[in-house]
């Protein structure tokens, strides 16, 4: 499966949606495809200025290392020099907190990576979870 624009749109609305009803701070979305292209985004109002470029990092990150961002974070504390030298190799598109979930579809296969910031990392990568979810993809955060 391709990951399509509704999907990612889909993605991204449910995710929102969520994040409103548990009453979260305004955040910056952004799905990519498998090849790491901006699918969609979308950025709430009331964000702090970067929230659009930590999110795409975050996806970006995981599409890069092929795991979770919540799996870079760990990563990142065993080993800082690698995840400080990958970060410098994908140009600095690399922040390794939640956040950054790798999305796949019913057979498994990755189709792409989603990215939230503007709350809590772990409030970003719960409403991407709901959004996840709400778009049929599996998530891998």
């Amino acid at each position: 499966m391709q990951l399509t624009l509704d999907t990612a749109q889909t993605l991204i609305a449910a995710a929102m949606a969520e994040a409103r009803t548990r009453g979260f701070k305004p955040l910056a979305f952004v799905v990519l495809d498998a090849r790491g292209v901006v699918k969609a985004a979308a950025v709430e109002d009331g964000t702090s200025l970067k929230r659009f470029e930590i999110a795409q990092g975050k996806a970006f990150g995981a599409l890069s290392l092929g795991m979770g961002s919540r799996a870079i974070t760990k990563r990142a504390e065993d080993q800082p020099t690698f995840i400080a030298a990958v970060s410098h190799v994908v140009g600095g598109s690399l922040v390794p907190v939640p956040g950054g979930v790798l999305l796949r579809d019913g057979a498994g296969t990755l189709v792409g990576a989603a990215g939230a910031s503007g709350d809590l990392s772990d409030n970003d990568e719960a409403a991407l979870l709901a959004g996840i979810a709400a778009a049929g993809l599996k998530a891998e955060p």
